[in-house]
């Protein structure tokens, strides 16, 4: 385990609270389990530009899904316990799980597979996944406070909001709204919001989520949307790695996405693509990857699970946090 992967958390191998498990020893977790899966909705739910394959998912998701359940089933049976214990006679709440990592590293095809995989583990059951890109103030709002060369730090974030969303939630409320956002228009769509009607497990997705809660003026800490988690996800990856990605994607959806007449990006598929890609490559340098190194990367070692990419988004490596 090297030092840079600890660098989160405390100096060495023999004192870190995580057990780290290469690719091999972790498959052989689900060996004994078939996977449930086709091409066809593993395309559906493969990120543009991520190159996961089924042989992946069964060697890394399936054991992480069963680890998952593990907890599911544990966390409510001490759940039923304590009301039982305390006669308070609550009924149950969702299980939260917080999906964490950098723009374009791939955290929304972990988010889409952990759902899928655990729908397929509980028939029946009501999965929801909810990013937070829904609570990012609204574009006008982010020029008044000076903040769009910002955006995706935590302070462009409507954190009350979200904090109220994932209490909301937690406590069991029967329908709790999301505000909902547009990679299209790159801005919040005004008036429209997603229903969330007490799911057995929520899925929360976002760059920031495991976010400690930072000190009010007054000098108090509150609560952070973390504290609400039941089990949490990093995706991990060398940083030159994810930029490439991140120009890969941006190449991508500059022939697609960007040429919609309404995408806030229209302009990058009207310019020569050398030009384009020293733009987004800026973009990367000045805001992405500053946020990364700042403010996502050093969240990870408060996550129960990392998982570790290579250079060519393969993973390599699971640790998981033993104390």
């Amino acid at each position: 385990m090297n030092d840079d992967i600890l660098q989160d958390t405390i100096s060495g191998p023999e004192t870190s609270p995580f057990l780290q498990l290469d690719r091999e020893h972790w498959a052989a977790l689900a060996s004994s389990r078939d996977l449930d899966l086709t091409e066809e909705t593993l395309a559906d739910i493969r990120a543009l530009g991520d190159p996961i394959d089924l042989d992946q998912v069964r060697q890394v998701y399936l054991p992480l899904t069963e680890l998952i359940n593990l907890h599911i089933t544990n966390t409510a049976q001490l759940y039923q316990e304590t009301n039982r214990y305390l006669d308070a006679g609550a009924g149950p709440t969702p299980f939260i799980i917080g999906v964490a990592g950098s723009v374009a590293v791939g955290k929304s095809t972990t988010s889409r597979l952990l759902r899928e995989l655990l729908e397929q583990c509980h028939p029946g059951a009501r999965v929801d996944l909810v990013t937070t890109d829904g609570f990012l103030y609204p574009n006008a709002i982010l020029e008044r406070l000076g903040l769009m060369d910002n955006k995706g730090f935590p302070e462009s974030y409507d954190q009350l909001a979200l904090l109220r969303f994932i209490t909301a939630v937690k406590s069991g409320q029967s329908v709790v709204e999301a505000p909902v956002y547009s990679h299209l228009t790159y801005d919040i769509v005004a008036g429209e919001t997603i229903e969330v009607r007490r799911p057995d497990v929520l899925i929360l997705e976002g760059l920031n989520v495991l976010q400690p809660a930072r000190p009010r003026a007054n000098g108090a800490v509150g609560l952070a949307v973390s504290d609400f988690f039941d089990f949490s996800v990093y995706v991990d990856a060398p940083d030159d790695a994810v930029k490439r990605w991140f120009l890969e994607r941006f190449r991508s959806l500059r022939r697609s996405a960007f040429t919609d007449p309404d995408s806030y990006f229209l302009r990058f598929s009207r310019i020569p693509e050398d030009e384009a890609l020293a733009i987004a490559s800026q973009i990367w340098d000045t805001i992405n990857g500053p946020n990364l190194v700042q403010n996502i990367k050093p969240t990870r070692g408060r996550a129960r699970c990392v998982i570790g990419k290579g250079d060519d988004h393969v993973i390599d490596w699971v640790r998981i946090r033993k104390v």
